[in-house]
Protein backbone atom coordinates (compact mmCIF):
# COMPACT_ATOMS: atom_id res chain seq x y z
CA UNK A 1 0.00 0.00 0.00
CA UNK A 2 1.34 3.44 -0.82
CA UNK A 3 2.18 5.84 2.00
CA UNK A 4 -0.54 8.39 1.20
CA UNK A 5 -3.25 5.70 1.31
CA UNK A 6 -1.87 4.27 4.56
CA UNK A 7 -1.76 7.73 6.15
CA UNK A 8 -5.36 8.46 5.13
CA UNK A 9 -6.53 5.09 6.46
CA UNK A 10 -4.66 5.58 9.74
CA UNK A 11 -6.05 9.08 10.24
CA UNK A 12 -9.61 7.85 9.56
CA UNK A 13 -9.05 4.95 11.99
CA UNK A 14 -8.02 7.29 14.82
CA UNK A 15 -10.89 9.71 14.21
CA UNK A 16 -13.60 7.13 13.64
CA UNK A 17 -12.69 3.89 15.36
CA UNK A 18 -9.78 3.88 17.77
CA UNK A 19 -11.29 5.80 20.68
CA UNK A 20 -8.98 6.16 23.64
CA UNK A 21 -5.23 6.60 23.32
CA UNK A 22 -2.37 5.39 25.45
CA UNK A 23 -0.23 8.36 26.50
CA UNK A 24 3.26 7.69 27.83
CA UNK A 25 5.25 10.24 29.83
CA UNK A 26 8.48 9.97 31.83
CA UNK A 27 8.20 10.05 35.63
CA UNK A 28 10.61 11.77 38.05
CA UNK A 29 12.69 8.58 38.29
CA UNK A 30 13.11 8.36 34.50
CA UNK A 31 10.63 5.52 33.95
CA UNK A 32 7.88 5.52 31.31
CA UNK A 33 4.34 5.82 32.66
CA UNK A 34 1.33 5.06 30.41
CA UNK A 35 -2.28 6.08 30.88
CA UNK A 36 -5.45 5.75 28.86
CA UNK A 37 -6.98 9.08 27.88
CA UNK A 38 -8.71 10.96 25.11
CA UNK A 39 -6.30 12.50 22.62
CA UNK A 40 -7.13 14.19 19.35
CA UNK A 41 -5.02 13.60 16.25
CA UNK A 42 -4.75 16.72 14.13
CA UNK A 43 -4.35 16.77 10.32
CA UNK A 44 -0.65 17.71 10.69
CA UNK A 45 -0.10 14.63 12.94
CA UNK A 46 0.23 16.74 16.08
CA UNK A 47 -1.90 15.65 19.04
CA UNK A 48 -4.18 17.85 21.13
CA UNK A 49 -5.17 16.92 24.69
CA UNK A 50 -7.47 18.66 27.14
CA UNK A 51 -7.54 17.18 30.62
CA UNK A 52 -8.14 18.02 34.21
CA UNK A 53 -5.50 20.49 35.40
CA UNK A 54 -4.46 18.33 38.37
CA UNK A 55 -3.05 15.40 36.37
CA UNK A 56 0.45 14.33 37.38
CA UNK A 57 1.41 13.98 33.70
CA UNK A 58 1.41 17.79 33.37
CA UNK A 59 4.30 17.99 35.85
CA UNK A 60 5.99 15.09 34.06
CA UNK A 61 5.76 16.93 30.72
CA UNK A 62 7.12 20.11 32.29
CA UNK A 63 10.09 18.12 33.61
CA UNK A 64 10.61 16.05 30.43
CA UNK A 65 8.43 16.89 27.42
CA UNK A 66 9.25 13.71 25.46
CA UNK A 67 6.13 11.61 25.03
CA UNK A 68 4.38 8.93 23.02
CA UNK A 69 0.70 8.80 22.08
CA UNK A 70 -0.60 5.54 20.62
CA UNK A 71 -3.99 4.36 19.39
CA UNK A 72 -4.42 0.59 18.97
CA UNK A 73 -7.40 -1.28 17.59
CA UNK A 74 -8.73 -4.32 15.80
CA UNK A 75 -6.93 -5.62 12.71
CA UNK A 76 -7.90 -3.99 9.44
CA UNK A 77 -10.59 -5.72 7.42
CA UNK A 78 -8.85 -8.14 5.10
CA UNK A 79 -5.63 -8.16 7.15
CA UNK A 80 -3.28 -11.11 6.76
CA UNK A 81 -0.23 -12.43 8.55
CA UNK A 82 1.04 -15.03 6.10
CA UNK A 83 4.73 -14.80 6.96
CA UNK A 84 5.33 -13.96 10.64
CA UNK A 85 8.91 -12.74 11.12
CA UNK A 86 9.70 -14.62 14.33
CA UNK A 87 6.67 -16.25 15.99
CA UNK A 88 3.24 -17.39 14.80
CA UNK A 89 0.72 -16.77 17.58
CA UNK A 90 -2.28 -17.45 15.37
CA UNK A 91 -3.60 -13.90 15.36
CA UNK A 92 -3.65 -10.92 13.08
CA UNK A 93 -1.63 -7.87 14.10
CA UNK A 94 -3.68 -4.91 15.38
CA UNK A 95 -3.74 -1.52 13.74
CA UNK A 96 -1.62 1.02 15.59
CA UNK A 97 -0.86 4.70 15.16
CA UNK A 98 1.99 5.99 17.32
CA UNK A 99 3.06 9.62 17.51
CA UNK A 100 6.34 10.33 19.28
CA UNK A 101 6.91 13.98 20.07
CA UNK A 102 7.40 16.86 22.43
CA UNK A 103 4.64 18.14 24.72
CA UNK A 104 3.91 21.78 25.47
CA UNK A 105 1.29 23.07 27.89
CA UNK A 106 -0.89 25.48 25.94
CA UNK A 107 -2.50 28.81 26.87
CA UNK A 108 -6.09 29.04 28.11
CA UNK A 109 -7.52 30.34 24.79
CA UNK A 110 -6.08 27.33 22.90
CA UNK A 111 -7.43 24.95 25.56
CA UNK A 112 -10.89 26.50 25.34
CA UNK A 113 -10.94 26.33 21.53
CA UNK A 114 -9.95 22.63 21.48
CA UNK A 115 -12.38 21.83 24.29
CA UNK A 116 -15.28 23.53 22.49
CA UNK A 117 -14.42 21.87 19.15
CA UNK A 118 -14.23 18.38 20.64
CA UNK A 119 -17.33 18.74 22.84
CA UNK A 120 -19.30 19.86 19.77
CA UNK A 121 -17.99 16.88 17.75
CA UNK A 122 -18.80 14.42 20.55
CA UNK A 123 -22.29 15.80 21.16
CA UNK A 124 -23.03 15.71 17.42
CA UNK A 125 -22.11 12.00 17.51
CA UNK A 126 -24.55 11.41 20.39
CA UNK A 127 -21.95 11.25 23.17
CA UNK A 128 -23.60 13.43 25.82
CA UNK A 129 -22.70 12.03 29.25
CA UNK A 130 -19.69 14.28 29.99
CA UNK A 131 -20.48 17.61 31.64
CA UNK A 132 -20.43 20.74 29.50
CA UNK A 133 -18.24 23.33 31.16
CA UNK A 134 -18.52 27.10 30.97
CA UNK A 135 -15.55 29.12 29.72
CA UNK A 136 -14.68 29.99 33.32
CA UNK A 137 -14.84 26.32 34.35
CA UNK A 138 -12.58 25.32 31.46
CA UNK A 139 -10.05 27.98 32.52
CA UNK A 140 -10.18 26.90 36.17
CA UNK A 141 -10.36 23.11 35.80
CA UNK A 142 -8.70 22.04 32.54
CA UNK A 143 -5.28 22.21 30.89
CA UNK A 144 -4.44 21.86 27.22
CA UNK A 145 -1.35 20.15 25.85
CA UNK A 146 -0.11 19.96 22.28
CA UNK A 147 2.25 17.21 21.18
CA UNK A 148 4.51 18.41 18.38
CA UNK A 149 5.25 15.24 16.39
CA UNK A 150 8.79 14.06 15.72
CA UNK A 151 8.13 10.52 14.40
CA UNK A 152 4.98 8.71 13.38
CA UNK A 153 4.61 4.96 12.99
CA UNK A 154 1.68 3.19 11.38
CA UNK A 155 1.17 -0.56 11.70
CA UNK A 156 -1.61 -2.63 10.18
CA UNK A 157 -2.41 -0.21 7.37
CA UNK A 158 -0.47 -1.99 4.66
CA UNK A 159 0.04 -5.45 3.24
CA UNK A 160 0.88 -8.15 5.79
CA UNK A 161 3.36 -6.82 8.34
CA UNK A 162 4.14 -3.68 6.34
CA UNK A 163 4.58 -0.59 8.50
CA UNK A 164 5.13 3.06 7.69
CA UNK A 165 7.48 5.29 9.67
CA UNK A 166 8.42 8.88 8.99
CA UNK A 167 10.03 11.88 10.60
CA UNK A 168 7.72 14.86 10.76
CA UNK A 169 9.15 18.19 9.79
CA UNK A 170 6.87 21.19 9.96
CA UNK A 171 5.25 21.66 6.59
CA UNK A 172 6.05 18.09 5.44
CA UNK A 173 3.24 16.10 7.03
Amino acid sequence: MDVATARAAAYAFVLGEAGFAQVTTIDQDGFPVSRTTTAFLEPDWSVSLVQRAGHRRLDQWRRDPHTLVCWVGAPAPGATNERPHVFDIGRLPPRAVAVRGTAAVMPPDWTLAVYRREVARQRAAGCTRAPVRTDDEVAAELAGVRIEPARVRLEGFGVGAESHLWTVRRGSA
